[in-house]
């Protein structure tokens, strides 16, 4: 799906599609897809853990009180 939204390059494909085209059909290459997976979730959790302060506040400020 995230490939049809950047038009099929696999040289601008996401995060995503690269990870699935770490392994292979026989399900080898799987130490890859954990190491890759694991790395590119460091990005967004230190954002998150950095802004979170905001987040909550964000959330906080939407709610109804009744």
């Amino acid at each position: 799906m995230a490939l049809i939204y950047v038009g099929g390059s696999q040289a601008v494909a996401p995060v995503t599609v690269q990870l699935a085209n770490l392994t292979n059909s026989l399900g080898q290459g799987y130490n890859l897809l954990t190491a890759a997976a694991f790395l590119s979730m460091i990005i967004p959790l230190i954002v998150f853990v950095s802004l979170q302060r905001y987040f909550v506040r964000g959330i906080l400020a939407g709610s109804v009180k009744g």
